[in-house]
């Protein structure tokens, strides 16, 4: 893996700085932040800071870790602006799936973490570099374009299928489409025009 580099690690710093905020000053001080259902607490600015908050350890440490994972190789390829708004983009597409998720099936909790952002930048990755060989779980070697495919197939599958799991499926799956939809725009395909 090369370096980090400085957008990727400003948002590294950034998420972990803010959960560890969270654990000393207590999480409902920054329940403003998560991205509430619309008709709830929902604010605009949520649809960007619930991605700098994290439930768990765990959950911080494995965003970290794909943040670190994929980030850093996309940055490296495309530059620091670039990077910010590709990455900005998914997150954004992550929480717009999921207030319109919610909008439709009714209820629903708050939705934090960079989760969306890091399934665009899987995506991306997968799509930049379909057979670069990625240990999942740091074991099973597996082409980038077929983990991409798997984690977009469970997601889906979790989605519609497990009820109240907690996780926020299609959050994860927007960042994805919102990933591949910033890709085709910086490419001038359909269904954006010729740039």
């Amino acid at each position: 893996m090369p370096p980090l580099l400085p957008a990727t690690q400003a948002l590294l710093l950034a998420n972990v700085a803010i959960f560890f905020l969270g654990q000393l000053l207590g999480s409902g001080l920054l329940s403003t932040f998560e991205l509430w259902p619309i008709g709830g607490e929902f604010r605009p600015w949520q649809i960007v800071t619930y991605s700098f908050l994290h439930a768990n350890f765990n959950h911080l440490f494995f965003n970290m870790l794909g943040l670190w994972m994929f980030g850093t190789e996309l940055e490296h390829v495309w530059g620091q602006r670039r990077f910010v708004v590709f990455y900005f983009a998914s997150v954004i597409a992550a929480a717009l799936t999921q207030l319109a998720v919610n909008l439709v099936m009714g209820g629903g909790g708050p939705t934090v973490g960079a989760s969306g952002g890091l399934f665009g930048l899987l995506l991306a990755f997968a799509m930049l570099f379909p057979n670069r060989t990625i240990l999942l779980f740091f074991v099973i070697p597996m082409k980038a374009k077929w983990l991409a495919l798997l984690y977009g197939i469970l997601e889906l599958y979790q989605g519609v299928y497990v009820m109240n799991s907690g996780v926020a499926h299609f959050a994860h799956l927007g960042g994805m489409l919102g990933g591949y939809l910033t890709l085709r725009y910086w490419r001038g395909q359909a269904p954006f025009g010729r740039r």
